[in-house]
């Protein structure tokens, strides 16, 4: 066994060598520099000595970086001045600047770079949006990443997957910041019902986006361009490239497998981004300054809680409950076992001293529903916004049959749809309602129908149609479901499935906004005909019911085609 006593004597006698080294050098380190080594600290500290044990007081800010204490050495550091600990740590202030700190991908000089790169600079504005957009997640999904060893370019990648839009969905039917298909997000943990949709959640897919990252490098053996080309196109993929080269004697690295084109520009966005970031001043790119520190916390819900009486609790617009909990599908939590909401942190302590409060009776609204003949559990789940399984396990119903005349006990949200804009139904209606060129379609979706049926019975891309309501090509079509389709051909075939609406060809560029003071005797009626728009418009784009009476005084707004007013 190796004598150690001397260990601790022999440490402090360079130690003290080292000390009176950095006495001797000259005090003309800058500013940007001293904040990360031992001089601007030192500079800090107070003159007092202890006896037993240095401190380093707690947060003491030098430039873009902050000392954090507190630190308690071993008794054989007695006597040295906690200022002259050069193993002070040290952690940025600001958290582009701690993402640039732990940057470590390969960023070769490669045209492919260069070219996204040209783009980004040509386009700062779209970086400030998008830097704004991640302001609310980028703490945290750094904090996860770090905890899994992982480089912090992949901080960046939901730029390259959705621009951090949390209700982001592709044609290839992925969802949220991350960009999970359905298989994968199920693979990882990732729960999806009617309710709620795990892959949108932030807080979970940040977490199961590390561990399919890291499970990917490893599988590439710690490969981390590989890893990144794997998780945008699939591992398959990626390994049937390397046989090919392999079997040609090529190299297997990214920049030699023949890809996708859109997994070959994948991996050179990312890139791209990381320089672009990494030195903005050469690129006069001004980021909003994002700082380092948890913006949410993350509240235990233990029943199903409305998410309007969520926000009201919390002190926040519904629109912001939403963006920070997209994964939210309707107009509350789900109603079986525990949810989660991320709140702001400033927010979150109000939030549990209201819930803690509120009657469990009071979570959300309920009615009484008597049943009718002809009446279904799917006729009635859809008039009041819900799930048949919803219905059925609040009313204890083993099967579907009901029974006319008998009532059903149904959770019902406590403001109109319109009022929750960022549930689902909402969202796909405001896409549907968008004013696109040629003649509008409604469809009703019969039982054996098919987006490529329809796409081709109207001479459309089955892409665009899917598109115009917010779905994927791939997604499952439901008898009942309501679709736009835009059709140019300006022939429709006689079909009880469809209603028609004609829209100029230049109406998106001739439609204004107006506003409008209702004056006596104005009824939606009398003002829908006088400005050419039907009555549920007028109600849509005021969030009024069609059975509410208007006020004298009272403002609307309305979107018009000038070009059909009679002046």
């Amino acid at each position: 066994m190796r004598n150690t006593r001397s260990f601790p004597i022999l440490f402090i006698a360079l130690a003290s060598m080292l000390l009176s080294a950095c006495n001797l050098m000259p005090q003309t380190v800058p500013p940007e520099t001293a904040a990360k080594t031992g001089t601007a600290i030192k500079q800090a500290q107070p003159a007092e000595k202890k006896a037993t044990t240095a401190h380093i007081p707690a947060l003491t800010k030098t430039g873009n970086y902050q000392v954090i204490g507190d630190a308690n050495f071993p008794a054989y550091w007695s006597g040295f001045d906690a200022g002259s600990n050069v193993l002070a740590n040290t952690k940025p202030t600001d958290l582009w600047q701690r993402i640039r700190d732990g940057f470590s991908l390969d960023d070769k000089n490669h045209r492919r770079i260069q070219q996204q790169l040209d783009w980004y600079v040509r386009h700062p504005a779209y970086m400030r949006r998008v830097a704004e957009r991640a302001r609310p997640y980028l703490y945290y999904i750094v904090e996860t990443l770090e905890k899994h060893h992982i480089p912090s370019e992949i901080a960046l990648l939901p730029i390259v997957e959705s621009a951090f839009k949390p209700f982001a969905y592709s044609h290839g039917r992925a969802s949220g910041i991350w960009q999970f298909i359905p298989s994968t997000g199920r693979r990882y943990g990732l729960k999806q019902n009617w309710w709620y949709d795990g892959r949108r959640d932030v807080y979970a897919a940040t977490r199961s986006a590390a561990r399919l990252l890291d499970n990917l490098q490893k599988q590439f053996n710690g490969d981390w361009l590989l890893a990144l080309a794997a998780y945008n196109s699939g591992e398959g993929t990626i390994h049937r490239a390397i046989r090919r080269n392999r079997r040609k004697g090529k190299p297997t690295d990214f920049w030699s497998l023949k890809l996708p084109p859109e997994t070959s520009a994948y991996v050179p966005k990312l890139l791209a981004l990381k320089k672009y970031i990494q030195n903005p001043a050469t690129y006069n790119l001004d980021m909003p300054v994002i700082a380092n520190a948890p913006y949410f916390e993350r509240i235990k819900i233990d029943q199903q809680l409305d998410l309007a009486k969520a926000a009201e609790l919390a002190g926040i617009k519904l629109d912001k409950l939403y963006q920070l909990n997209p994964a939210y599908n309707r107009w509350a939590t789900s109603p079986n076992g525990s949810s989660y909401l991320l709140l702001p942190r400033d927010k979150a302590e109000i939030f549990r001293q209201k819930l803690a409060k509120l009657p469990n009776n009071a979570h959300i609204r309920w009615l009484r529903h008597k049943i009718r003949p002809g009446e279904t559990l799917s006729s009635i789940s859809h008039k009041y916004h819900t799930s048949i399984q919803t219905i059925k396990q609040a009313n204890h119903l083993r099967s579907s049959r009901l029974r006319t005349g008998h009532s059903l006990t149904i959770p019902v949200a406590s403001r109109r749809p319109q009022s929750y804009r960022l549930s689902a139904n909402q969202r796909k209606s405001a896409l549907q309602n968008i004013l696109r060129k040629g003649l509008k379609l409604t469809h009703i979706v019969r039982r054996g129908d098919t987006f490529w049926d329809l796409a081709s019975r109207h001479k459309v891309s089955v892409r665009k149609l899917a598109s115009w309501n917010g779905m994927a090509p791939r997604d499952p079509l439901v008898p009942g479901q309501k679709l736009v389709i835009w059709s140019h051909t300006g022939k429709v075939a006689s079909n009880n499935n469809l209603r028609t609406s004609f829209i100029p060809p230049r109406s998106r560029k001739i439609t204004q906004r107006i506003g409008y003071r209702v004056r006596p005797g104005d009824s939606l009626a009398r003002i829908s005909q006088k400005f050419r728009v039907s009555v549920a418009q007028l109600c849509r784009w005021n969030r009024i019911s069609k059975h509410k009476y208007l006020q004298p005084g009272q403002r609307l707004t309305l979107y018009v085609d000038v070009t059909r007013q009679s002046g």
